[in-house]
């Protein structure tokens, strides 16, 4: 059998950890305060940063922000069907979720929901990152997945590269909700969160059934433009 390596620095990992070794696994996860709005490092810990408290209420706990080092493998579980880093970097997002329970900043979800693809895209590609981040979550934690309960209804066009108002119009009713959720917390889940369009839709949902949701990724990534 061939060793098992990491992918970043191509050292053999001699753990039963994949994907990405602990040194350059804790090379890049977040070491700083991060505003759960819009991710950007701060001096203080706290819930959000000073333009975030008057302007958001849907928190996004990342392991670590998409351009220092883990992005491009988080980009290949959808691009290349790399799935070997999911693991660890889902181990690495609930060390950083249970830091924030402790603080008291975030309570646990009861369920998760992966954000949907639209049938042609997911037989086109084959699985749904999302999903796949989210079962293992799911496995992990011992909490219920959601399967079906959000669809999504409109093949929008791929997000990246658009701006926040593009964006917010390429998921104008994109999403619809098919069934009640008994549960009162839900965490979405997806693999890259950038200007949080997609997931905001889906808490819109939500919110119409009194349903608090959170946001759960494997990496933040910086907004192309807002505008």
């Amino acid at each position: 059998m061939l060793p098992n390596r990491c992918l970043m620095c191509h050292q053999q990992i001699l753990s039963n950890q994949t994907g990405i070794c602990t040194v350059c696994l804790n090379a890049s996860i977040y070491h700083v305060p991060v505003c759960l709005g819009c991710g950007k490092e701060m001096l203080l810990l706290a819930e959000y940063c000073g333009r975030c408290q008057h302007s958001c209420n849907l928190k996004v706990i990342a392991a670590c922000r998409y351009h220092d080092g883990l992005g491009p493998w988080v980009g290949q579980i959808k691009y290349q069907a790399q799935f070997a880093v999911i693991e660890v970097m889902v181990d690495a997002l609930i060390r950083r979720l249970r830091f924030l329970v402790e603080q008291g900043f975030i309570k646990m979800p009861q369920a998760f929901i992966a954000v949907p693809l639209h049938p042609k895209r997911l037989r086109k590609r084959g699985f749904n990152q999302a999903w796949l981040i989210a079962k293992t979550l799911s496995n992990k934690l011992q909490l219920p997945l959601l399967d079906d309960v959000i669809i999504r209804q409109a093949n929008t066009l791929p997000q990246a590269g658009l701006s926040g108002t593009l964006r917010r119009k390429n998921l104008l009713d994109a999403f619809s909700l098919t069934a009640d959720i008994s549960q009162q917390r839900v965490a979405i889940v997806d693999d890259v969160v950038t200007t949080g369009t997609t997931v905001s839709e889906i808490a819109k949902l939500l919110s119409k059934q009194y349903i608090d949701a959170q946001v759960w990724c494997l990496a933040r990534a910086e907004a192309p433009g807002l505008n």
